[in-house]
């Protein structure tokens, strides 16, 4: 999916929303977790009940790996899922994959041509030639670590060279000679709030992938008062605060509930774009 399409969809749907999928068997209903394939039939009622209300799916792969064959196996399935039934969806493989160009290019090989996924989060600080070889891929999208919501993120991404710039700040700023407001986001966390104001004068135009929203306790409308462009160059992203919303039987209509409030709330900060 290429930025006018992307651009295209939010303003149809009136949403900006990704929905994580980060399946953890242990925080399922009994009534999936006891199935053949719990993983996937869980991200599946989660998809049919949000689709109307986000743009996008992220999941995480790490949620995945950690069940082995079985988990990559619910993973394919899940994207396989996506594109066959929800094709307008798009979708980003949170894998945080950056090493050396040649384990790079495979990298790359595995989520843009095995599984044919519209983005993939990197972690830019291997530099250059480690990221270079995911943007080879015409309509896909790298997604770079720039200034993470955890707390952690204060002990590198926020320190200062000599010059006062700050690390996030240098990546963002270097990593445009590599990409293109075209095929490169940048992961910003919503816990960081009015920083979105010092991200925006460095990348004024690039779409940002926002993580922290609900469970992490981001707030939607600073995220949008700082950081929205007049193409809405956000996708914001809710992970547990969707999914887990129920634990009982009917977990895929809170989930719906949730991914509707949040649609809502975002409706009306498009509306103040036109």
């Amino acid at each position: 999916m290429n930025c006018k399409q992307l651009i295209q969809q939010i303003f149809k749907k009136e949403s900006f929303l990704c929905v994580g999928l980060d399946p953890d068997i242990k925080k399922m209903p009994q009534c999936i977790a006891e199935q053949d394939d719990p993983i996937f039939e869980f991200n599946k009622h989660i998809i049919d009940a949000t689709a109307p209300y986000c743009v996008a799916y992220k999941p995480n792969l790490a949620f995945y790996e950690a069940f082995g064959l079985e988990g990559m196996a619910a993973f394919e399935h899940t994207v396989d899922y996506l594109k066959k039934f929800y094709p307008e969806h798009f979708i980003i493989a949170d894998a945080k994959r950056g090493d050396i160009g040649n384990t790079s290019t495979m990298y790359a090989r595995t989520f843009f041509e095995h599984y044919d996924i519209d983005a993939l989060t990197v972690a830019p600080y291997m530099g250059e030639d480690s990221v270079t070889p995911f943007l080879q891929y015409d309509g896909k999208w790298v997604v770079l670590l720039a200034l993470t919501s955890n707390k952690g993120s204060h002990d590198f991404q926020l320190t200062e060279d000599t010059c006062g710039e700050r690390l996030f700040e240098k990546v963002l700023r270097v990593s445009q000679q590599w990409g293109n407001e075209e095929n490169m986001m940048y992961v910003v966390g919503a816990t960081q709030g009015k920083m979105f104001e010092d991200i925006r004068k460095v990348v004024p135009n690039h779409f940002l992938l926002v993580p922290g929203v609900g469970a992490q306790g981001g707030s939607l409308q600073e995220v949008c008062k700082y950081g929205m462009t007049k193409d809405c160059g956000l996708l914001v992203n809710s992970s547990r605060g969707i999914i887990y919303a129920g634990n009982d039987e009917h977990f895929a209509d809170a989930a719906a509930e949730k991914a509707k409030e949040l649609q809502l709330q975002m409706a009306e900060e498009l509306s103040k774009l036109k």
